[in-house]
């Protein structure tokens, strides 16, 4: 993808999240808030569930 066609992509996300209405932004929002995933296993995988598991399983 050259830089050209990289703009106008960008400037084509851009102007439909602004054409959207308020509410739909919104709703939007709140539902990216309740779909994010728990710091550690976004940033490191599974390795902080596996630490957990192991965890529980010693005590």
């Amino acid at each position: 993808m050259s830089g050209n066609d990289y703009i106008k992509y960008m400037t084509g996300q851009i102007i439909g999240y602004l054409d959207l209405p308020k509410d739909e932004k919104k709703e939007r929002r709140k539902k990216q808030k309740q779909e994010k995933d728990l710091l550690s296993s976004r940033w490191l995988g599974m390795l902080p569930f596996a630490m957990k598991m192991l965890w529980k399983k010693a005590n």
